[in-house]
């Protein structure tokens, strides 16, 4: 082989190996224009572009050809780079403690379609787990698009490497439901091509907050949240989830925050799981649950409708305290450089944002020297998205052999 042979593979192959980080970058909005992706590459201007030409071959990105050139900008306008809307698709799915949810969702965490959802969780995985992978093939048969995969998000920690649901605590599943089996052969008896996976709905929460939501830029995430019942939480460190030895850390939920209170599911007293839920802020403010809406939209709508009520204010303070107490403990442990909020947690922080960043700063080490900035996470539906972002993840990292 000659030289000029050889230079020409090599960069054939140095391009190709940029496909996924190209992707990636598109992918979460970090490289709008091809001059951005060519600096974060750390390519030449060449060589982006015919990654670029390449990714848009395989229906991934759309290259804007002819963009306008901004007022007052000087030299040739760079090329535009967004995700193909016509594109291919993932199934995400999502179980709670009321219901569950299919929804197809593309590339840059863009939900395409949902199913409705529905309010009634059975005691055997299989059965919903089939229901829920049928609404989202529905959906694929609606829209005529190409599926490269599927993802689950649970209320549960989630056992690695067996895909287990450890402790499905406010659901009816027995604990160690093997999950993940039982979500794939729903896959491929629905007739839906390419992998599937499934994990911890806060830790795909953060994961779709860190991508395209409010951790974006954080190097050391912390996510806590309430789910319709319990409460989750995750960490994101460089821009990959840590999800410890087996799949199971940051179980903040379980941390105790009041000694003298509730007991908890886990055997304890006074979790954040029980003390800062939804159905604590019900409980607490002596409203009675109804059966009409799921805990979370209840609580939600109390806070928000009713938060002049002097039992509704004093019982938000109540959680706020509580909450903060925990994320105190959190940050003196973690030293997050953000933390995110989600689920009633959001809301809480949004009644009283003052309140509960004093509570953490007076709590914490690290808070009375420099606070840690405390955001309310930003997503519609982030675990579903989050749930789609582990089924892109082979797509990101090897587009040419995932969509093989």
């Amino acid at each position: 082989m000659n030289g000029k042979a050889t230079t020409t593979r090599t960069k054939l192959e140095r391009g190709r190996s940029a496909l996924g980080p190209a992707l990636e970058l598109v992918h979460t909005g970090r490289a709008p224009t091809r001059a951005v992706l060519t600096s974060e590459l750390g390519v030449t201007r060449a060589t982006a572009g015919a990654v670029a030409a390449e990714l848009e071959a395989l229906g991934l990105i759309r290259v804007d050809s002819s963009p306008g050139s901004a007022a007052g900008s000087q030299g040739r306008p760079s090329h535009r780079l967004s995700v193909l809307e016509t594109g291919p698709v993932v199934l995400a799915a999502q179980v709670h403690a009321d219901g569950f949810r299919a929804a197809l969702v593309g590339l840059g965490g863009r939900i395409v379609a949902t199913s409705p959802g529905c309010v009634a969780v059975m005691a055997d995985p299989a059965q919903v787990l089939g229901e829920v992978v049928e609404a989202g093939a529905e959906l694929l048969r609606a829209s005529g698009l190409r599926c490269v995969g599927a993802g689950l998000a649970v209320p549960s920690a989630v056992a690695e490497p067996e895909g287990t649901a450890l402790n499905p605590l406010h659901i009816a599943w027995p604990a160690g439901s093997p999950v993940r089996d039982i979500f794939a052969a729903c896959v491929r008896r629905a007739g839906i091509t390419g992998p599937a996976f499934t994990g911890n709905d806060v830790n795909l929460t953060a994961l779709a907050e860190h991508r395209h939501g409010a951790g974006r830029g954080a190097q050391h995430l912390l996510c806590v949240a309430t789910g319709h019942r319990g409460v989750g939480g995750a960490l994101v460190l460089d821009g990959r989830l840590h999800s410890g030895s087996s799949g199971l850390a940051l179980e903040v939920g379980h941390l105790t925050v009041n000694p003298e209170g509730r007991p908890c599911h886990c055997g304890g007293r006074g979790c954040l799981d029980v003390e800062t839920d939804p159905l604590a802020f019900l409980t607490t403010a002596r409203r009675e649950p109804g059966p009409e809406e799921s805990l979370l939209k209840q609580a939600g709508n109390l806070l928000r409708t009713e938060y002049g009520d002097p039992a509704v204010r004093q019982a938000a303070e109540a959680l706020i305290d509580r909450l903060g107490l925990g994320l105190a403990g959190l940050v003196n442990i973690l030293n997050p450089d953000r933390i995110i909020l989600g689920g009633l947690h959001r809301d809480l922080l949004e009644a009283d944002p003052e309140r509960l960043r004093a509570v953490v700063a007076d709590r914490s080490l690290w808070g009375r020297s420099g606070s840690v900035p405390i955001l309310p996470c930003t997503l519609a539906h982030n675990s579903l998205v989050g749930a789609a972002e582990l089924a892109w993840q082979p797509v990101l990292d090897d587009p040419l052999a995932a969509l093989a």
